[in-house]
C-alpha cells in the first residue's frame, strides 16, 4: 500500500498512528501495575500490625492467679477466737483477659496495699471487712491511669468488701486442715456496692491465718467503663475477677491502709 495519496501527500492513519495508539496504552498498564504494588504493600503492611498487635499480647507474662502458697505450713500455734488483722505479705488485685487479633492473655493488676480485720468465735467467721487501695494497683510494676480512670479512683480510691453473713470453717481447720467455704458479702467500688458470692480457701500457717479466693466481676454491675487505650487492635472482657491473698494475724483492727 502507498504512503502517498493521488494528490501527493502523506497519507495520516499510517504515520505511525497505531504506534502513538500504543502509547496510552503502555502508560495505562504501567499505572494499574504499580497501584497493584502499592495495594499489595498496603495488605502486607496490614498483616504485620496485626501479628505485631497479636504477638504483644501473646507474648505478654501475667502472674499466675492468687493463691495460698505451696509447700508445707507450719503446725497451728495460738488461739483461733478473736480478732485477725491483715499483715504483710497480703496481695490483691484484677484480672481481665485482653483479646486482640484473635491473640488473647491476661491483664493483671496488683497491690499489696490491703487492710482490714477478721472476727472469729469458735469455728465460725463472725465479721469480715477488707479493704484496697486502688490507687495503688500496678499492671506489669507500672501504674496505669487509664484503669484508674475506668475506676474512678480519684472519687472512691478504696474497694471494700464487707462479709454478709457468717461463715462456718469447721472443726478441720481449727485442727490445721485447708479447707474451702462459700462467702456472701457486699464489695463496695467506683462509688457503687453489689451483693457478690464467691469461693475460699483458707487454713492455719503457725501463728497466722491465710485465705485466698477470687470474685466474679462483671464491669457494668459497678458501672465501670472499658479502659481507653485499647481501640480497634484490642479490647477487654466485659467481666474479670477480683482477686486475693490474705495473711492475718492476731490482734487489734486497723483502718483502711491509704
Amino acid at each position: 500500500m502507498s504512503l502517498f495519496t493521488s494528490d501527493g501527500s502523506l497519507r495520516a492513519r499510517d504515520m505511525g498512528g497505531p504506534h502513538r495508539a500504543a502509547r496510552p496504552d503502555r502508560a495505562e498498564r504501567r499505572k494499574r501495575h504499580w497501584w497493584r504494588w502499592i495495594l499489595a504493600g498496603a495488605g502486607l503492611l496490614a498483616v504485620l500490625v496485626v501479628l505485631a498487635a497479636g504477638l504483644f499480647v501473646k507474648l505478654q507474662t501475667a502472674p499466675p492467679p492468687l493463691a495460698l502458697p505451696t509447700g508445707r505450713t507450719g503446725t497451728p500455734a495460738g488461739p483461733v477466737t478473736g480478732n485477725w488483722t491483715v499483715a504483710s505479705g497480703s496481695e490483691a488485685g484484677f484480672r481481665l483477659r485482653e483479646s486482640a487479633m484473635g491473640f488473647s492473655n491476661d491483664v493483671v493488676g496488683r497491690t499489696d496495699r490491703v487492710s482490714g480485720t477478721m472476727a472469729i468465735s469458735g469455728d465460725r467467721v463472725t465479721r469480715a471487712t477488707f479493704h484496697i487501695v486502688l490507687t495503688t494497683v500496678r499492671v506489669n510494676g507500672k501504674a496505669q491511669p487509664q484503669f484508674a480512670r475506668s475506676l474512678g479512683t480519684q472519687r472512691d480510691p478504696v474497694a471494700t468488701f464487707t462479709l454478709a453473713r457468717p461463715v462456718t470453717l469447721g472443726a478441720a481447720f481449727i485442727a490445721g486442715s485447708p479447707v474451702t467455704v462459700t462467702v456472701t458479702g457486699q464489695l463496695a467500688m467506683h462509688q457503687i456496692s453489689r451483693p457478690v458470692t464467691f469461693t475460699l480457701s483458707g487454713r492455719r500457717d503457725g501463728p497466722a491465718l491465710q485465705a485466698a479466693g477470687s470474685i466474679p466481676v462483671a464491669l457494668a454491675r459497678w458501672r465501670i467503663q472499658e479502659p481507653p487505650g485499647f481501640g480497634f487492635l484490642g479490647s477487654l472482657a466485659p467481666h474479670g475477677v477480683a482477686e486475693f491473698l490474705l495473711v492475718l494475724r492476731h490482734g487489734a483492727a486497723t483502718g483502711p491502709n491509704r
